[in-house]
């Protein structure tokens, strides 16, 4: 199933299911106005098979996409987790896990609006398989971590470049940087993360072509380590990493200016984009 945080018009924020035929509010439906408190009840499934009979509520042309999960209480992303990834950038492969952490304020639902920073023209793209938390814990292990897993999405990891060499915090956390959808496909869809393909698009050209076998770490294996040390929540984003070819590796150097179209489509899940415009 694929669910939806979106809104009509002037309406509400809400959440939804995505048929053939339309989009089903489930947040008008259910007592859940989040999809992430849909998630922490463990009522997402149940929802879901509600959805999937009667008439729908719109039709996807209508909506306004919002980040699939709007209120996420963690947003943790890993850093040079692809083997190609590191080469490009000069490093040497790494020996653990590397993670920083995005605020939500970053965040940006599918055709909106990343913002090209009044501070910097040294902005970059990261296209990137994201895990949802379903089901919560702590020193969770390797084994049962898809388990804990509602769904996949693509997040574009909007990277200023020039502010992340002091600062991987600031250059990371940009307002509207982050893309984040377009929306979430149920994990029972995607038994094995391992098995897809990853494609970023900068005004239509290829600039990204990699497979998610090629992690250095595997979402299993994030899932565990983040877990060791923090308690994962449902909702919890999970962004795993980009491949190679980013603009900043590049001869001269590739920025998302002003009126460029960033894409990144993932097998099984769908192609996010967002528009790029100034501050």
């Amino acid at each position: 199933m694929k669910f939806i945080s979106y809104r009509v018009g002037d309406g509400p924020d809400t959440w939804g299911l995505i048929r053939e035929d339309g989009v089903v509010d489930l947040g008008a439906r259910g007592r859940h106005v989040t999809m992430r408190a849909a998630i922490a009840a463990g009522d997402l499934a149940s929802l879901g098979e509600s959805g999937m009979t009667g008439d729908p509520d719109t039709v996807l042309p209508d909506v306004t996409f919002l980040p699939v999960i709007t209120d996420p209480d963690k947003i943790l992303c890993a850093g040079l987790n692809y083997k190609d990834h590191v080469t490009e950038t000069a490093n040497t492969l790494p020996s653990e896990l590397q993670l920083f952490m995005r605020s939500t304020n970053t965040l940006v639902g599918h055709c909106g609006e990343m913002e090209l920073p009044k501070v910097s023209e040294h902005y970059d793209f990261e296209g990137e398989l994201t895990a949802i938390i379903g089901t919560g814990g702590r020193h969770i292990s390797e084994a049962d971590a898809l388990d804990h897993v509602a769904g996949y999405t693509i997040f574009i990891d909007g990277s200023v470049r020039d502010y992340q060499k002091h600062s991987v915090t600031a250059g990371k956390n940009f307002h509207k940087s982050g893309p984040l959808g377009p929306w979430m496909v149920s994990a029972d869809e995607i038994p094995d993360p391992a098995t897809m393909e990853l494609m970023t698009r900068l005004n239509g050209e290829v600039v990204q072509n990699s497979t998610t076998d090629m992690l250095l770490f595997s979402v299993p294996y994030i899932i565990s380590y983040i877990s060791r040390f923090t308690p994962l929540e449902p909702g919890d984003v999970i962004a795993t990493g980009t491949p190679s070819g980013v603009g900043a590796r590049r001869n001269p150097p590739l920025w998302m200016k002003a009126g460029d179209r960033i894409e990144v489509e993932i097998s099984k899940i769908g192609t996010l984009w967002a528009d790029v415009v100034k501050e």
